[in-house]
């Protein structure tokens, strides 16, 4: 899990975090998948701790491109 800081002048209530009430100057784990959610709101939010790199899994595995047909002479 990543870690953020709210930053705001006022307590807010996150409802991804389970409808929670965060204060200012707080820090929070939110999901590593949705750091950049938060992060990307600089006026509120800044990281504390990114996500860890991750192994690479078989949805993040490239497939090689695709080879045009060869075409033959003759």
């Amino acid at each position: 899990m990543a870690r953020v800081r709210y930053i705001g002048a006022e307590p807010v209530t996150v409802p991804e975090l389970g409808g929670r009430t965060v204060q200012p100057d707080e820090i929070v784990e939110v999901p590593d998948q949705r750091f950049e959610g938060y992060v990307c709101q600089p006026l509120a939010w800044e990281g504390v701790e990114e996500p860890k790199d991750e192994k690479p899994s078989a949805a993040k595995k490239t497939t090689p491109a695709a080879k045009a047909p060869e075409k033959k002479e003759g």
